[in-house]
């Protein structure tokens, strides 16, 4: 196929670790599907990327953690249309020139976006003709802000048929739009021997496991979460993850010495496959890649502290398909606890809630689907010769 030769262009974003998570989906697929293709994952708010871009993430990250109301309202008075224009048209004025510098050194075919500062670039920059790729746009939340809104886009890629129906109604051709769900690795569609894994982990699978996760940052009341469960005199394992947030690791191990119950304390883990696989429901904010795996892993989840905007959107929709239950109060985290323990066949049932929304090979159809446009497009030039 033509697209062997491609080089491909992967721009993603480190807030959070669910926009990379996503581009290492997409490429892996790429490199299964094409071998000869060239792949060039760039983060592009990192200073090595841009400076001023690392600056304003860094800026990003302050306001979650110092002011996150002033977060959500910026969130929110830019999603009306009006007010979106406006941030768009400064964004790509401000990225153009690191984009187009991204595009020229890697020589790229194909730009794939996963997050929408790198994608209001791009964009720009075919609308005004200094750039000729094919632009895919994957949104990595369970809903859309009007940042992610570009007619110079090729391909979008969502979550839901909801998203593709509101994407259209932005104006954006509904040919151009795929429900692929969002991208994740490939091991989270595998089967796993719960028996043997708990073994290895060295738990007990009569006793139940909860995993306990704050995303790439560490983020989500981890801490608060572990305080609400010593309420509790069911006698639970736990595995909780801090992420890349040290901080949070030293009081996680503190917290574990002092606990009734048995903790396992986590950094950054390359298996958090596995570590859903043996446990009996996740307790995590909700991100949208932690939603996407734990759906495909089948793992009912309990959603609490999202980070305000795209997570409180994340946050209801998972709910409403009946796989996940958003505790709203913190102080009520160790009673949905206790009473989903209680009773299993609430459990089951969100198990097959998940089975039915779940999207584990959205990486795969998301390269298949840009593929079929990049040989439909070559046919198209090759017949017009």
């Amino acid at each position: 196929m033509y697209s062997n030769k491609k080089s491909f262009l992967i721009v993603t974003a480190s807030i959070g670790s669910g926009h990379n998570r996503a581009a290492e989906a997409i490429g892996n697929e790429i490199k299964i599907k094409y071998p000869q293709a060239e792949i060039h994952i760039v983060d592009f708010m990192s200073t090595k990327t841009a400076y001023l871009n690392g600056i304003l993430k860094e800026a990003y990250l302050k306001m979650l953690s110092l002011v996150p109301d002033m977060y959500e309202f910026l969130y929110s008075f830019t999603r009306g249309k009006f007010q979106g224009f406006s941030v768009q048209s400064l964004l790509a004025l401000a990225m153009k020139n690191d984009m187009e510098s991204l595009v020229r050194r890697y020589h790229a075919d194909v730009v794939i976006c996963t997050h929408p500062f790198p994608c209001a670039a791009a964009a720009y920059l075919k609308k005004t003709n200094q750039v000729d790729v094919v632009l895919g746009g994957v949104i990595t939340d369970f809903s859309i802000h009007q940042l992610w809104v570009y007619k110079e886009v090729d391909l979008y890629f969502v979550g839901n048929e909801t998203l593709r129906s509101e994407l259209a109604q932005k104006g954006i051709q509904e040919w151009r739009i795929y429900d692929t769900g969002i991208p994740i690795d490939s091991y989270f569609s595998q089967s796993y021997d719960k028996v043997v894994l708990t073994k290895k982990l060295q738990l007990d699978i009569a006793i139940p496991i909860i995993l306990i996760m704050g995303g790439g940052l560490g983020l989500g009341g981890v801490s608060i979460a572990i305080e609400s469960l010593e309420q509790l005199h069911t006698k639970l394992q736990i595995i909780v993850v801090a992420g890349e947030n040290q901080n949070l690791w030293t009081n996680l191990k503190l917290q574990a010495s002092k606990s009734k119950h048995h903790i396992q304390v986590w950094g950054f883990s390359n298996t958090v496959q596995e570590l859903m696989a043996v446990s009996t429901m996740l307790i995590s904010k909700p991100g949208a890649l932690t939603i996407s795996e734990a759906l495909a892993m089948e793992l009912p989840m309990i959603l609490n502290e999202p980070i305000p905007g795209q997570e409180k959107e994340n946050a209801a929709y998972v709910e409403n398909t009946g796989s996940a239950i958003w505790v709203k109060n913190s102080a009520n985290l160790a009673n949905v606890v206790e009473d989903l323990i209680l009773k299993p066949e609430k459990l089951t049932e969100m198990r097959k809630q998940a089975k039915k929304y779940k999207k584990p090979n959205a990486a795969h159809d998301i390269v298949t689907n840009i593929a079929t446009y990049i040989n439909k497009q070559e046919e198209v030039a090759v017949l017009s010769m």
